[in-house]
């Protein structure tokens, strides 16, 4: 696969793949992709991808891993990576929720819930689900869209949020069942990509170096940056600046904590240094982020 070829598509891109439902803060609802609409290139998305298959099937790779949906599976795309051979049947309908990152960040409660998803995803690229688990999702997806539906509703964004979130919530049933289930043996760049997710998840408020982590896994920074970037398609310090970033979004939105003391919480220098590192991965400076 030549990379001269890849397509980046954003969000507001892949509201052309068919009917769809939009809001600008970053989410998109429907309920067919057409193959008529999408590229025979392989697209890299810059945007995550959650699907119900309700009717037919569709085939398609994910990093060159062949893949079948049929009904019944959910299947989850994570933003960056590669999608390419999608074929679909000529009846084919799936309930799909496209969200960009920075807003799943905004509705998202901590760390833990992104890097769950986030490996639950990459290791699960397709699950099916038992009868009560397709009933749970659809019923969400039609909230959802109910809401979105709603503009006259001043508080439609945050109603979409809370569903989402509860969505998340009620979700999270399948991981656990399929992970008490899954006995698949992962590769060895897989298992050193979790044991990163994790101690970072656990880290990443005082610690920002890539060679801290890589000391802590026992492997040397440069073999750290290979697997993480193979296997999630972002390098270590940019999994970093993710954690981070979203740990400060949370605490700005979510908490009546100074931006000083955020800075001291995440092990910044200053109150100064921080609003440069975080103006530098948001445009905009942790007071007008609180603000918005």
């Amino acid at each position: 696969m030549s990379t001269h070829n890849i397509i980046d598509i954003t969000l507001e891109e892949a509201r052309h793949w068919g009917a769809s439902h939009y809001m600008e803060e970053g989410l998109l609802l429907t309920d067919h992709i057409t193959k008529d609409t999408t590229s025979s290139e392989p697209l890299r998305m810059n945007f995550t991808l959650m699907a119900l298959c309700i009717r037919g099937n569709a085939q398609y790779c994910i990093d060159t891993h062949e893949q079948t949906v049929e009904p019944g599976d959910l299947l989850f795309i994570s933003e960056r990576h590669l999608v390419s051979q999608y074929v679909e049947s000529p009846d084919f309908l799936c309930q799909t929720i496209m969200v960009r990152t920075e807003f799943y960040h905004d509705f998202v409660q901590n760390v833990k819930n992104v890097s769950s998803l986030l490996l639950f995803s990459m290791n699960n690229p397709v699950v099916h689900l038992t009868p009560a688990e397709v009933q749970t999702y659809s019923n969400y997806f039609q909230t959802i869209l109910e809401k979105m539906s709603n503009h006259q509703h001043p508080y439609r964004t945050e109603l979409v949020k809370a569903t989402l979130l509860a969505m998340f919530y009620d979700m999270s049933g399948v991981i656990y069942r399929v992970e008490q289930q899954d006995q698949k043996v992962q590769t060895r760049a897989d298992a050193f990509f979790a044991k990163f997710i994790r101690v970072l998840e656990q880290n990443f408020r005082h610690e920002r170096r890539v060679s801290w982590y890589a000391e802590q896994l026992n492997i040397t920074p440069k073999y750290l940056s290979e697997v993480v970037k193979k296997t999630s398609k972002r390098t270590p310090t940019e999994w970093i600046d993710n954690y981070v970033i979203l740990e400060a979004r949370v605490l700005l939105k979510n908490s009546t904590k100074s931006i000083k003391e955020i800075a001291d919480e995440l092990h910044f220098a200053n109150q100064s240094f921080l609003g440069k590192y975080f103006k530098e991965h948001t445009g905009m400076s942790p007071s007008e982020f609180r603000k918005s």
